[in-house]
């Protein structure tokens, strides 16, 4: 049989049946890549926090070459501040914001990961949406537990996280509400001043 023997409306399901099986597909190729990127990304974090040879600044040091790559962590402080606030800075004190967000971000996910050296972690099932996967892990040790979700876009060929959620909070929205508090009444040098506060940085390590 000849498709010109085929009508045109079987010929169309046909067309979107195969084509919904492609996506189907594609989306699980994705989420499998993206498990296996974020745990292969944690095995060599844990590798790092289990070395008897390496001090906490070395170790802190290691964690960080490894897992910068997977953060896109100019889009972070973006979406931390939102369009309006960022909008309505200079280029100047954009750069200053992302240079503090970055050392933020990564000072607040080691201080999370240094409290589980020795026990395991539990990376469940991805779940995909359009071009954004999420993946949710467990942190175990000694009979407690640690959530943290981590949220990957496509980014060209490369998935990056935009966003954490630490037991279910998430951390853009936690800094956006900060910074919402602050802009209200305050400034941008206010913001500054209150971010690289010594006791803001301890804060953001509890």
């Amino acid at each position: 049989m000849t498709t010109n023997n085929i009508p045109a409306r079987i010929l169309l399901i046909i067309t979107l049946l195969t084509g919904l099986l492609c996506i189907r597909t594609a989306m699980a190729d994705n989420r499998k890549d993206v498990e296996t990127y974020l745990k292969g990304k944690m095995d060599a974090v844990f590798d790092v926090l289990k070395n008897p040879k390496l001090s906490q600044e070395q170790k802190n040091s290691e964690i960080v070459t490894i897992v910068s790559p997977m953060f896109d962590f100019s889009l972070m402080t973006k979406l931390s501040f939102g369009k309006i606030h960022w909008s309505g800075m200079t280029d100047k004190q954009k750069k200053q914001f992302d240079d503090i967000f970055v050392k933020l971000l990564k000072r607040s996910f080691i201080e999370k990961l240094v409290l589980y050296t020795d026990e395991k972690v539990v990376i469940k099932d991805a779940v995909q949406e359009n071009n954004k996967v999420f993946i949710s892990t467990v942190l175990i040790s000694k009979g407690s537990q640690f959530d943290m979700a981590y949220k990957f876009y496509q980014s060209g060929k490369a998935w990056k996280i935009y966003d954490l959620e630490i037991q279910n909070i998430s951390v853009i929205s936690t800094y956006r509400s900060q910074i919402d508090d602050v802009l209200k009444t305050g400034t941008y040098d206010d913001l500054m001043v209150k971010l690289d506060k010594p006791e803001t940085k301890a804060a953001e390590n509890k």
